[in-house]
């Protein structure tokens, strides 16, 4: 017993010392929750974590998110300790130009990094979404428990708590009881501008008992046994996720311990030598890692993961023996890729009917989960609005972790969090949808899905001022001007069926950026020229011009049958114009120049937009720019297209103003 603690004792200290000396170097980090955590995550990686770092892929690892991201060196400590290839070098390069340690964790860019966190109680989200994947992974497949059976761990801290969006994933975690949820509070009562209670005076233990959680409490953040004994007692929870509050000492060591002056800022030489010497009993050169350490992770850390990994090698050969057909779908489906199951052709569309492209996507939806079999989602409490729901499929619930269907609630901002956890842990597809103007509640993990490369699927209804009578809160604007800012997020706004269809292709066919649909409420004709094809480059000719067109007229969704509509007017008085479908600017910013000349023919001077949405941004590619650029107004949807002049008779009169 006295060998163990000596050895918890060196090897917490060693991190501890990491932490300092790769902040110090960087002169730039968050030492706080860092020296204050350590004891807490070193209990959970030697005695509880199950992870191959030989194989850091391995699908039934147990989970870690870091949610207070900015405590990362602690986390970088630990992935080098634990054999993940991070060398001292890396850790000697946090926070600098291309290294493998960055300010804040990014997946995959770092191994061992389950997910990018930061921003935070994106962290607690996205694990409530990993906790549900493992659950319906499992429920999925006959034997299910054999191929998939783990633990999802998170540490936070207060900042995280007291984000709102934490409360959202709070309350659908209890909801759900995913018991195997194991949150980690470190409680060290401070943030950056000071003692917490300038600004969380709230009982933490009677929200989470309140949201379904079973509370645990550990009174001193050093003490290992006590820490153990926690997480030992959280994951024999059958029916709900547990938090362990364990009370820490933020900057633990530190000469300013306890304060919010240790929370950002590096200790410095003086303090951090203080800190490793007087405090911890740590004698060593800085960056310097006692052989003892490296072993003792090896024999406890390593080997478990090693043994766990062999074990689940072998398990699954006996399974694919009994269970032939689920083995082989579950190795094709463990990571973001469906194309095996995606199908080759597209139904044939009605000629000459008519339907809103939010039913469009329900079609679609319906459609490809025929032959997807790991499609999930669902809506914030919109999904008869939205159209999200698979029909005759049944609901995910804890009685029902084999349902297809899920319940988000009113929880924009938890929803997409936990859908880029799913796609962080593998084996689904999720898709999640709600109204256009809400995006701006999840812009922030949308964002997250892009740099982290997850191919989610956002669908966004009531498109435009055509929402009509629940008036300018409700009716989008500028959204989809920001939604076409995000970086690595593809968007697209179909006008018809079949350029819906096209459009879930492209998003369930994408494995490395997420998917924005962009889709109506009113009814829009099927176009005879609209095409699959052409939605794949982003734009296309859907009608072309009588001999020679005098401009090109470049529209997106609802506008783009209303284009048709204005060229033949306008070629009654002799006006020649061709009509091109624009439904997404990242596809067809992907195709060769000859390709984007073909479509865009004419100088730049001669060419008009049409969107009933923000002008922002079409100045890329017209001159002209047909669109809103104030707030919408509560009415009937034709009395407000009228009124903001969106009718063929208004557009006609603007495109013979501006080729006069």
């Amino acid at each position: 017993m006295q060998k163990i603690r000596e050895i918890d004792k060196l090897s917490v200290a060693a991190i501890r010392s990491l932490c300092i000396d790769g902040i110090n170097k960087a002169k730039s980090g968050h030492p706080g929750m860092a020296l204050g955590s350590a004891p807490i995550l070193y209990t959970l990686w030697t005695r509880h974590l199950v992870s191959d770092p030989t194989h850091p892929e391995w699908i039934n690892r147990d989970r870690f998110v870091l949610s207070a991201g900015h405590a990362s060196m602690l986390l970088y400590a630990l992935l080098h300790i634990a054999g993940y290839g991070l060398s001292l070098d890396d850790i000697k390069s946090f926070r600098q130009l291309n290294s493998l340690t960055p300010g804040h964790p990014e997946f995959g860019h770092t191994k061992g990094v389950d997910a990018t966190s930061g921003p935070l109680g994106q962290g607690i989200a996205q694990a409530v979404g990993m906790a549900m994947a493992e659950q319906s992974i499992q429920a999925q497949y006959e034997d299910g428990h054999k191929i998939m059976d783990h633990y999802t761990y998170v540490l936070c801290g207060d900042g995280c708590l007291e984000e709102g969006l934490s409360q959202e994933a709070i309350s659908l975690a209890g909801h759900q009881k995913l018991n195997k949820l194991i949150l980690l509070y470190d409680s060290n009562k401070v943030t950056l501008d000071g003692p917490l209670p300038l600004s969380f005076s709230e009982s933490v233990s009677l929200r989470f008992q309140s949201s379904g959680w079973n509370v645990i409490h550990v009174e001193d953040g050093n003490d290992i046994d006590a820490i153990d004994s926690a997480i030992s007692k959280a994951k024999k929870s059958k029916e709900k996720p547990t938090i362990i509050i364990v009370e820490t000492v933020i900057g633990y060591g530190s000469a300013k311990q306890g304060t919010s002056k240790v929370h950002g800022s590096p200790l410095g030489i003086e303090d951090g030598t203080h800190a490793k010497k007087e405090v911890y009993g740590y004698d060593y050169d800085d960056f310097f890692i006692p052989e003892e350490v490296y072993k003792h992770f090896e024999k406890t850390f390593i080997n478990r993961g090693k043994e766990a990994y062999e074990k689940y090698v072998h398990n699954f050969e006996n399974y694919s023996k009994k269970h032939t057909k689920d083995a082989v779908r579950f190795k094709l489906l463990r990571k973001n890729d469906v194309s095996e199951y995606l199908p080759k052709v597209f139904p044939d569309f009605e000629k000459g009917s008519a339907d809103s492209t939010r039913n469009s996507s329900g079609k679609a939806l319906n459609a490809y989960i025929l032959s997807i079999p790991n499609m999930i989602g669902g809506s914030a409490d919109v999904a008869g609005s939205v159209i999200t729901k698979i029909n005759g499929g049944t609901d995910f619930t804890p009685e029902n972790r084999a349902g297809h269907n899920i319940n988000w609630g009113i929880r924009e901002f938890a929803m997409a969090c936990a859908q880029n956890g799913m796609l962080l842990h593998g084996g689904l597809r999720p898709y999640i949808g709600c109204f256009l103007v809400f995006s701006d509640y999840m812009k922030s993990a949308i964002r997250m899905a892009a740099l982290s490369n997850l191919p989610g699927i956002f669908l966004f209804s009531h498109d435009s001022i055509a929402v009509g009578e629940d008036g300018p809160t409700h009716q989008p604007i500028e959204h989809l001007a920001m939604l076409r800012s995000i970086p690595n997020l593809v968007v697209i706004r179909p006008c018809d069926e079949r350029e819906t269809f096209a459009a879930w292709y492209q998003a369930l066919a994408s494995i490395k950026h997420p998917t924005a649909l962009i889709l109506s409420r009113q009814n829009l004709p099927l176009l005879d020229n609209s095409s699959a094809e052409g939605l794949s480059k982003g734009a296309y000719i859907v009608s072309k011009e009588q001999k020679e067109a005098v401009l090109d007229i470049i529209a997106t969704g609802s506008e783009v049958s209303l284009a048709v509509d204005v060229q033949k007017e306008l070629l009654k008085d002799g006006i020649d114009v061709r009509i091109i479908s624009m439904p997404s600017w990242e596809l067809f910013e992907r195709q060769s120049k000859e390709y984007k000349s073909q479509i865009l023919h004419l100088p730049y001077e001669r060419r008009v937009s049409i969107e009933m949405l923000s002008t922002f941004g079409w100045a890329k590619y017209a001159k002209y720019n047909i669109g809103i650029d104030t707030f919408g107004a509560s009415g009937p949807a034709k009395d407000i297209i009228k009124h903001y002049r969106f009718t063929c008779e208004d557009i006609v009169k603007k495109i013979k103003s501006l080729i006069s």
